[in-house]
């Protein structure tokens, strides 16, 4: 072997040593902290219609702000107003300071000052609690909280609720109590 190969295979020695070292010691981007609380996207001031199986409206959504979280793919919502139809189309009206979705929106909560309401066209009534779980395949809204109904002439509550949005059904779990008062008292 004369020098000059032996050169040679010492430079590509030196080089090989090099470009390891070189590769080994690169600069390394920090691992990326996800938080767990962080949203991947914001709607504003909007409306969402969401379909049963049977492509049927099953409950509409408009509110002023709604987060997606990341880490569970669920929603909270700001300032809801939940839209129940019942079997002709008109709809229950829920409103409530705070809601969430559950990440395949087989549940929905709203939560502080629920207000719910009648549709138009059928006997008023309203009722309110501060917790509201619905379920928008089944049609049915319920509570395990106390509930105050209100209708012309007649005030009920108890503790526990159920309504069913499309025979306009509900009724009340426990501790209920009622008050009547006849249109000649009013």
């Amino acid at each position: 072997m004369s020098w000059r190969a032996g050169l040679g295979w010492c430079l590509l020695a030196g080089v090989l040593v090099f470009g390891w070292l070189a590769w080994n010691n690169r600069h390394k981007p920090a691992a990326v902290a996800v938080d767990p609380n962080k949203y991947d996207y914001i709607m504003h001031d909007f409306t969402m219609v969401a379909l049963d199986k049977e492509g049927q409206e099953s409950v509409t959504l408009e509110a002023p702000e709604m987060r997606r979280l990341a880490s569970d793919e669920t929603y909270t919502i700001t300032d809801p107003t939940f839209l129940m139809p019942d079997k002709e189309g008109a709809h229950w009206k829920m409103v409530s300071k705070t809601g969430w979705v559950a990440a395949k929106g087989e549940k929905l909560r709203m939560e502080g000052d629920v207000v719910g309401t009648s549709p138009p066209g059928t006997a008023p009534s309203t009722f309110k609690t501060t917790l509201l779980d619905i379920y928008p395949d089944q049609h049915l809204a319920s509570t395990d909280r106390e509930v105050v109904l209100t209708q012309p002439g007649a005030t009920m509550s108890g503790t526990g609720f159920e309504i069913d949005s499309q025979t306009q059904q509900y009724k009340f779990k426990s501790k209920v109590r009622s008050r009547y008062v006849p249109k000649s008292a009013q």
